[in-house]
C-alpha cells in the first residue's frame, strides 16, 4: 500500500540538479505529487521539499541513489508529526454583491486573506495543510472558482535541530 513521504533534500545550488533528482523519480515510476524548491540560510544550498505516494522500500531504494548524486549533500524524511508542512494557495472566486460577503465569511472562518477584489471576483490567499486547504477550496467550490494556484508542500522538522548546520560546512 503507498504511503505519503515528504521529504527533504538539501542540494548544491547548480543548474541541471532539480532534472536529476526529478529524473530519478521519473525513472522508478514514481509520480512527485508536490515539489517546492527554495534557497535556504547557507549560500549555494537550495531545499527541495518532495512529496510521493510510494512503498516504502521502493522509496529507500531512491534516497540510496539520490545520496549517490554528487550535488545532493542531505536527504531527510520529514515525518507529519515531527514537522511543520504547509502549502500556499491563490484562489479566485466568484463574487458579485450577492454574495460577496458569504465568501467574505468563508475566507475569515479560514482565516486567509482577501488579497484583490474586483465587482465579480475576489482573489483569495490561504495558508494552511494539505487537509486546510481542501476543505476551503470545497467550501468555496459552490460560487465558481475561476482560477486557481497552489505551491508544493513546504516543510520543516519541529524544534532547534536543523538539517542544514548539520549537513552543510
Amino acid at each position: 500500500m503507498n504511503e505519503r513521504h515528504t521529504l527533504s533534500v538539501l542540494v548544491e545550488d547548480t543548474p541541471g540538479v532539480l532534472a536529476r533528482v526529478s529524473g530519478l523519480f521519473s525513472r522508478r515510476g514514481f509520480n512527485i505529487s508536490s515539489l517546492a524548491v527554495g534557497p535556504t540560510e547557507q549560500a549555494g544550498v537550495s531545499r527541495m521539499t518532495i512529496v510521493v505516494d510510494v512503498e516504502d522500500l521502493p522509496l529507500e531504494q531512491v534516497t540510496k541513489q539520490l545520496n549517490k548524486l554528487v550535488h545532493v549533500i542531505k536527504i531527510v524524511e520529514l515525518e507529519p508529526a515531527a514537522s511543520v508542512q504547509r502549502e500556499l494557495l491563490l484562489v479566485k472566486v466568484r463574487a458579485d454583491p450577492a454574495v460577496r460577503s458569504q465568501v467574505l465569511e468563508i475566507v475569515d472562518l479560514f482565516r486567509a486573506r482577501a488579497v484583490d477584489v474586483t465587482p465579480e471576483a475576489v482573489t483569495i490567499e490561504a495558508t494552511g495543510t494539505v487537509e486546510k486547504i481542501a476543505a476551503l477550496l470545497k467550501n468555496l467550490e459552490p460560487y465558481g472558482i475561476r482560477e486557481m494556484v497552489q505551491s508544493g508542500t513546504i516543510a520543516v522538522g519541529r524544534g532547534p535541530r536543523s538539517i542544514t548546520a548539520a549537513a552543510v560546512r
